[in-house]
């Protein structure tokens, strides 16, 4: 193939295929990609969202539809190479009820580590992939830099928590299964919430940057993580309920962050 020219499409017919079969792993295993060394994503926009941001593929997987189409076949040809595979083979890979027509196979290693006084977001043992990925995207959307997962958190790049993110990844530094002594290292207040702290978050300057700690989805935070909080607030919750679901909690936490930070201005 001469320099710079489009990478030619392989096929695969079986399911016995070894590389269809380490595909299929990295689509349906949750942590699959720190074995591997790549993430799974799924679906046109997240492909998009990866080559807006300056990644490229190492693989391309496309069906032969999707190939015959002009743009998803410029869209697989930003990959270093391309895998066409018959429709069948396409939807064994996929853990949706309707297969996408491409994915990307993306390069994936740890990151260096924490990164001090970046606006940060703490996840302490959630589980729910649906939530988390919601939260990295409710993060990005309200100017947080950084998303620190302890221990028990669900897979930050695992295929659910990816589509649910919505191309957020590609905005965050995430730093997976740390412990709670790495949050020394941040040098930021620490904020938790609370249905029965005496503040309300609406009523109280926050500090920014800042670092919000975000707890399990039934337990809450580990009480050794609420005593590092330099400050616990409420949620106004005037219609009643007990609490909020994780992830609208936590966006009412970064809106209020963001609406704060832009009424006092620049810096």
């Amino acid at each position: 193939m001469p320099a710079g020219a489009p990478p030619a499409p392989r096929e695969i017919r079986s399911r016995a295929n070894p590389t269809y079969q380490r595909l299929r792993r990295l689509a349906h295993e949750p942590a699959a990609y720190r074995r591997e060394g790549a993430v799974w994503l799924e679906g046109e926009h997240l492909c998009q969202e990866a080559v807006q941001r300056g990644r490229r593929a190492r693989l391309a997987v496309i069906d032969e539809a999707a190939w015959a189409q002009p743009a998803r076949r410029a869209l697989a040809q930003t990959a270093e190479a391309v895998l066409c595979l018959p429709a069948p083979l396409m939807a064994g890979l996929s853990a949706m009820d309707s297969a996408p027509p491409i994915a990307f196979e993306l390069p994936w290693s740890a990151p260096a580590g924490l990164r001090p006084g970046r606006p940060t977001v703490v996840l302490d043992r959630l589980q729910d992939a649906g939530n988390v990925g919601t939260l990295l995207r409710s993060a990005a959307a309200f100017g947080f830099e950084q998303v620190v997962a302890l221990g028990g958190t669900a897979a930050l790049w695992s295929p659910k928590v990816l589509r649910a993110g919505m191309g957020a990844h590609f905005a965050l530094h995430l730093v997976e299964q740390a412990g709670p002594e790495a949050l020394d290292g941040l040098g930021l207040p620490l904020l938790a919430t609370s249905s029965h702290a005496p503040e309300a978050i609406d009523a109280v300057p926050l500090p920014w940057p800042c670092a919000w700690l975000l707890g399990h989805e039934g337990q809450g935070l580990a009480p050794a993580l609420q005593a590092r909080a330099t400050r616990c607030l409420r949620i106004p919750q005037p219609g009643g309920l007990e609490s909020l679901n994780v992830a609208a909690a936590a966006s009412v936490c970064f809106y209020e962050s963001a609406r704060q930070r832009g009424r006092a201005g620049p810096g």
